[in-house]
């Protein structure tokens, strides 16, 4: 049998939730361990640009940012671990985890921070702009700023999809949106909301073939009429895909309380706490609303103050 680890709090998954929940947790002395996840340093990894984290007039490199999150944890003694959990048991009054190198872990409090990844098409095209960083991006609000005034195509046909439209239209000389069915999924006031904005084209029973671009940039769309067969080519600089996230909760669904979409649920608005005592959620795990930098960051320094309140109300 593996050696079990007894720690105070246990922090699984990174990012700027994670990372931040680290911080707070290790400088009131709970000498927090931290497993960083699939995807060390979680979406914003996959970011090359980041000029809305406040802190950093010039703009940082969401790897860059990572790096600085990181070194500041364990500048405080977080034991920071690559790699992931695979397991947890929160049926007991010891919190239970398995990571992939078969440790066992007995936590006293555990935050969950482990995420959520934006889903995509899943074209080859679509995936070599989005690893390059020219023009393939899920979140509007983040990059959006990035093609002021040039034309952008986005993808999705829900509630989010409306919105982060919109977003792109005040910024954007044109959108075009491709939404694959003959209506939308959104309510019907984001849906009129799109309809009635001059500078959004809707493109219906639309799918996306291919992301054209010249190797280094995107440079424009290919589409296909789903009805009709007709194919064409459409120009853009940008290709934003808003078909929805999944938060990756998986590994907590026996235990924990999550939405139909997998979301953990918080059991009292306004704090972190879950359904089971002494774990907690930070960021977008929990968050299908804002899913920022900054957002993630303010939850894990209310996961970690929930934690230290609740270990302080069990007499550590």
């Amino acid at each position: 049998m593996s050696e079990i680890e007894k720690v105070e709090c246990l922090i699984i998954g990174s990012g700027p939730a994670g990372y931040t929940a680290a911080i707070y947790a290790a400088r009131a002395d709970m000498s927090p361990m931290l497993y960083q996840g699939m995807q060390p340093g979680g979406q914003l990894t996959t970011t090359n640009e980041v000029e809305n984290f406040p802190g950093y007039p010039e703009g940082v490199t969401g790897p860059e940012m990572m790096v600085q999150l990181e070194a500041q944890a364990k500048r405080f003694e977080t034991d920071v671990r690559f790699g992931f959990i695979t397991k947890v048991d929160f049926s007991g009054s010891v919190h239970k985890a398995w990571a992939d190198d078969g440790k066992e872990i007995h936590a006293d409090t555990i935050v969950i921070s482990t995420g959520a990844t934006a889903k995509y098409l899943g074209l080859e095209s679509e995936q070599k702009y989005l690893k390059l960083g020219g023009g393939v991006s899920a979140c509007a609000v983040c990059d959006g700023f990035f093609y002021r005034g040039q034309e952008t195509v986005i993808v999705g046909a829900g509630d989010s999809a409306c919105e982060e439209a919109h977003y792109l239209s005040k910024l954007c000389a044109k959108v075009t949106m491709l939404v694959r069915r003959d209506e939308f999924r959104a309510s019907k006031i984001m849906a009129e909301r799109v309809k009635n904005t001059e500078n959004i084209e809707i493109l219906f029973n639309t799918e996306t073939e291919e992301v054209l671009g010249d190797g280094q940039v995107v440079t424009g769309v290919r589409v296909k009429n789903n009805k009709t067969s007709e194919v064409k080519d459409i120009p853009a600089t940008g290709f934003f895909v808003a078909i929805g996230h999944k938060p990756n909760t998986d590994i907590f669904k026996d235990y924990i309380n999550l939405d139909d979409t997998g979301y953990i649920v918080y059991e009292q608005p306004g704090t972190s706490k879950t359904n089971v005592a002494g774990v907690f959620v930070a960021g977008d795990a929990a968050d299908k609303t804002y899913r920022q930098a900054v957002t993630a960051a303010g939850t894990g320094c209310m996961a970690a103050l929930d934690a230290e309140r609740y270990l302080a109300a069990k007499g550590h």
